[in-house]
C-alpha cells in the first residue's frame, strides 16, 4: 500500500483528548506514512476569541504528528462558546476578510507552524458580499500571508448549485498560495443540488479542475477525501491510483512547458 499512498490526513479533533489504542494506532500509521492535518473547529470566521485551551492541545497534537503546516476551514462553526459542529459560510467583506487574516496569524503565532485554510462548499450566502469569493480568498490569504488548500470538488459543488463558471473562478485565485488540493464526490439531492458528503467517486469534472490546477501549479500534496459509503478497500485504492494518474499526467505537462519556457 506505500507505493499507491502517499501520505495520510487526519482530523486532531478525532483524536485528542483520547488515550490507549487510538494515539498507539495514529502512531503506527505515522511511522509508515507521511502525515497531514485538517482541523475541522477553529472557527476563523467566528467573532469569539481563539480558544486558548483547544489551541494549546491542538499544538501538542502536531507537535506529536503533524506536518509543516495546519490546515483549516474558512468558515464560521461557534458563537458565544457554543459549537455548531457544522461549516458556515463567511460575508465575503472586506472586514470579514481583516478580521480572518488577523486570527489566522494569531493562529499560526500559537501552533508555531505555518496554516493553510481550505475554501468550502456552501448552500447559501451570508450577509450582502462586498467581494467575490476569488477577491475574498485573496485578501485573506495576502493578509494572513498563509497556505491555500484548494478542494477543487467543493469548488465545483458551488458552480453547480450556484451557478457560476469554476474555470473563471480558477482563473482569479492566488494559484502560487496553493499548497495542497483535496478531491472528492459529492451525492446528489435533487435536481439541482449536489451535496459535498465525501460519499461517490470523484466526478470527471474534478478530474478536470484538478488536471488544470496541477498543471499550473506543479508538485503539491492532493489528497482523496472519503468519509461516507466507503467502498472495499481494493476499490479505494483503485480510485487513488486514478488521481494519482491524473496528478501525474498534468506534473508531465507542468514540466514539459518549463522546458519550453527555459528554452525560448
Amino acid at each position: 500500500m506505500a507505493s499507491t499512498v502517499r501520505f495520510f490526513e487526519v482530523s486532531p479533533e478525532n483524536y485528542m483528548r483520547r488515550g490507549g489504542y487510538f494515539p498507539r494506532a495514529l502512531e503506527q500509521v505515522a511511522q509508515r506514512h507521511a502525515m497531514s492535518t485538517h482541523g475541522l473547529m477553529m472557527s476563523l470566521g467566528s467573532p469569539d476569541p481563539l480558544d486558548a485551551r483547544y489551541m494549546a492541545e491542538l499544538r501538542r497534537f502536531l507537535d506529536r504528528f503533524g506536518g509543516p503546516w495546519h490546515s483549516d476551514h474558512l468558515s464560521f462553526g461557534g458563537l458565544d462558546g457554543a459549537t455548531l459542529h457544522d461549516l458556515l459560510p463567511v460575508p465575503f467583506t472586506r472586514a470579514s476578510a481583516r478580521h480572518i487574516a488577523d486570527r489566522i496569524r494569531r493562529a499560526q503565532d500559537m501552533l508555531g507552524r505555518p496554516m493553510a485554510v481550505e475554501n468550502i462548499s456552501y448552500y447559501m450566502a451570508v450577509g450582502r458580499s462586498q467581494l467575490s469569493e476569488p477577491e475574498f480568498l485573496a485578501e485573506v490569504l495576502e493578509a494572513a500571508d498563509c497556505g491555500l488548500l484548494l478542494d477543487v470538488n467543493n469548488l465545483d459543488v458551488n458552480a453547480k448549485n450556484h451557478g457560476f463558471d469554476a474555470w473563471d473562478w480558477l482563473r482569479t485565485i492566488p494559484l502560487d498560495r496553493v499548497v495542497e488540493v483535496h478531491v472528492a464526490g459529492p451525492e446528489r439531492w435533487s435536481d439541482d443540488l449536489l451535496i459535498d458528503s465525501h460519499g461517490a467517486a470523484v466526478r470527471p469534472d474534478v478530474y478536470d479542475l484538478l488536471s488544470w490546477v496541477v498543471e499550473r501549479t506543479g508538485p503539491v500534496p492532493v489528497l482523496l477525501e472519503r468519509d461516507n459509503n466507503i467502498p472495499p478497500f481494493a476499490e479505494l485504492l483503485a480510485e487513488v491510483r486514478k488521481v494519482d494518474a491524473t496528478y501525474q499526467q498534468a506534473l508531465r505537462r507542468f514540466a514539459g512547458q518549463k522546458e519550453t519556457s527555459r528554452a525560448a
